[in-house]
């Protein structure tokens, strides 16, 4: 065996005939691509890009974008179908947040008068709503 300072052989110091030669991968064909499944091509999908002309603009918006945007058009026009699509779509999304728990429990005076409005029009008590109401009269 050749013990010379440059073929140093050791721990942490393999021998040059076993090295990777200068611009030689020691993968050559690298790490097999994997099938991706299908929520990554769903999403890979919805996240393209269309041209949509909407009040004589033309817009690049998300596949996801246009078709959330037709289900409205299609809900408000009185579609019943899209109505109750577009109610589960909310509803999950509703879930969805419930779930990561990032929902933000502090309602601002706007929101809590508006909570007030809802329930006074389908007629349940609120604490001290009710009575300034029924006072008025």
């Amino acid at each position: 065996m050749d013990t010379t300072d440059n073929n140093e052989i050791g721990f942490g110091k393999p021998p040059k005939r076993t090295q990777f030669k200068k611009g030689q991968s020691g993968n050559p064909r690298g790490r097999p691509k994997s099938h991706p499944n299908l929520a990554t091509v769903l999403e890979k999908a919805l996240r393209e890009k269309v041209i949509v002309n909407e009040n004589n603009q033309r817009k690049f918006i998300t596949k996801l974008e246009a078709s959330v945007k037709q289900l409205v058009n299609k809900a408000a026009s009185g579609d019943l179908r899209a109505v109750h699509q577009l109610a589960a779509l909310a509803r999950g999304g509703e879930d969805r947040e419930a779930d990561t728990g990032s929902s933000n429990t502090v309602m601002t005076d706007v929101d809590q008068k508006v909570v007030e409005g809802f329930l006074r029009r389908f007629g349940a008590k609120i604490g001290g709503a009710e009575d300034d109401k029924s006072e008025s009269k």
